[in-house]
């Protein structure tokens, strides 16, 4: 469809550390998705939870988890999106990845992105290394900037530089701090001028943290299009229409006032 894109949102559990089984829980619930999909949106880590203990389970490019990634894609004939535990160069990543399907024009392609704002609260930075660069990428005349979990708490690393369509937010976003969650996915869409997909799990991880989900789309408004209920493992589709940010960017020209920011 032109100025259309479709997306699968899946807000699902994740079992503590335990790659094959999320895998194959998630293969279940992708079957379920419509074949005329562009774009799938997984959770952060949702292959293992967000553990700590990342050196003995973290994973190459190579991996089982990206190779799944990659035929899933190609089964589907969309982009796949969520983020995993990478290790290369003996450093260990909080990768959000991007995988293309085969008969795409970019051919089964695999981009990335490095989450660069680590929960010191949870000592994350202790265990993995930052990313130092933002990726912007266009699918189907969409440009998008997809990020991690915390990354949503800095607006100047989300500024609308580039100006992107659409802000791809993966989460273990806990409940105790879901007003937060709820209330900077409008921010960034209000002030980027932009969708806003947040996506983040449900249930519980050993830590006893509790995830309620609250996954949503946001328009360019700030509008809640399309929520999901609480603490429920869930799979919505919606479209998105580039008519719509055309039109607000037309007649309000808020980005063009927008402040410049040297990020060190």
């Amino acid at each position: 469809m032109e100025n259309k894109l479709k997306i699968a949102i899946v807000q699902t559990d994740t079992l503590w550390e335990k790659r094959d089984k999320n895998l194959q829980n998630l293969d279940q619930k992708l079957n379920s998705i419509s074949n005329n999909v562009d774009l799938i949106v997984l959770p952060e880590l949702f292959s293992t939870g967000f553990t700590m203990n990342a050196k003995p389970i973290a994973e190459t490019m190579q991996g089982k988890s990206v190779l799944w990634m990659q035929d899933q894609a190609s089964k589907k004939n969309c982009l796949l999106v969520g983020s995993l535990i990478i290790i290369e160069n003996e450093k260990i990543y909080n990768r959000l990845v991007v995988a293309f399907p085969q008969d795409n024009h970019q051919g089964g392609k695999i981009k990335y992105y490095d989450k660069r704002h680590l929960f010191s609260y949870a000592g994350e930075e202790k265990v993995f290394s930052a990313g130092n660069k933002r990726m912007v990428f266009e699918y189907k005349g969409f440009k998008i900037c997809p990020l991690v979990c915390y990354d949503l708490r800095f607006p100047v690393w989300a500024r609308n530089s580039e100006n992107f369509d659409v802000l791809i937010y993966v989460a273990n976003w806990p409940n105790a701090r879901m007003f937060a969650w709820d209330t900077l996915l409008k921010a960034r869409a209000i002030e980027n001028l932009c969708y806003v997909i947040g996506v983040n799990r449900v249930g519980a991880e050993n830590n006893n943290l509790v995830y309620t989900g609250h996954s949503a789309v946001i328009d360019t408004f700030g509008e809640t299009i399309l929520d999901f209920k609480i603490g429920q493992e869930s799979i919505k589709e919606i479209i998105l229409d580039k008519v719509h940010i055309t039109t607000t960017r037309s007649k309000f020209s808020f980005l063009e006032d927008r402040d410049e920011f040297d990020i060190k």
